[in-house]
């Protein structure tokens, strides 16, 4: 199964003055697309071009770095386009959603410092994430193109931290980008799918 670009969810001037067109471009159609040329390369030269994205990052994991690298970032990619939506981000989550935060997470103000935090702290190139495992809810971070897949959990949030996903509207202010993107990006229905997937 090839790797694909997908098309971004909605025209790139939609998110606004959150993320920047300047910034989708570079990040959809040049970040992602060399993630997508280069993973469907390796994958072919490793013998797994006819695995889904989801099975070739498991499979390559601490086993082929290159390989590894690049699936994983295509498929961050494919979600976090999916997770941003113009007039998205705030704290009204959709009641299973809703419920599951206050449980697990302390509430809504809980997981936006810990979830802003995991993203601030992240050292260099990584993610900040939301996760149901074991059944509950969990925030964690990761390096580079890393996320929970490979940890045993089901990521239904998450959030680049690479300086290509904020740079050219905060500078070096990402701890501003990270509070634009939960109060104002986040798309809470995107991740209630993902959520009632990942409990099912």
């Amino acid at each position: 199964m090839a790797f694909e670009l997908p098309a971004l969810p909605y025209d790139y001037e939609a998110l606004q003055p959150y993320m920047s067109k300047e910034t989708l471009e570079y990040h959809h159609d040049k970040h992602h697309k060399a993630y997508v040329d280069n993973g469907n390369k390796l994958a072919a030269e490793a013998g797994m071009g006819d695995l889904s994205v989801e099975e070739v990052v498991k499979q390559s994991f601490s086993k082929n770095a290159g390989l590894f690298n690049n699936a994983a970032q295509h498929y961050n990619h494919i979600h976090f386009w999916k997770w941003m939506k113009k007039g998205g981000g705030g704290n009204k989550l959709p009641g299973a959603l809703q419920k599951a935060v206050d449980a697990d997470l302390g509430g809504y103000d809980k997981f936006k410092a810990d979830f802003i935090a995991a993203g601030t702290t992240q050292f260099g190139s990584g993610w900040a994430w939301l996760s149901v495992k074991d059944g509950k809810l969990a925030i964690s971070k990761t390096p580079n193109g890393e996320n929970p897949l490979v940890h045993g959990a089901s990521p239904i949030l998450g959030v680049d931290v690479w300086e290509h996903s904020y740079y050219i509207d905060y500078r070096n202010a990402r701890p501003k980008y990270l509070e634009a993107f939960v109060d104002s990006l986040i798309n809470w229905d995107y991740v209630l799918e993902l959520y009632e997937k990942a409990k099912s």
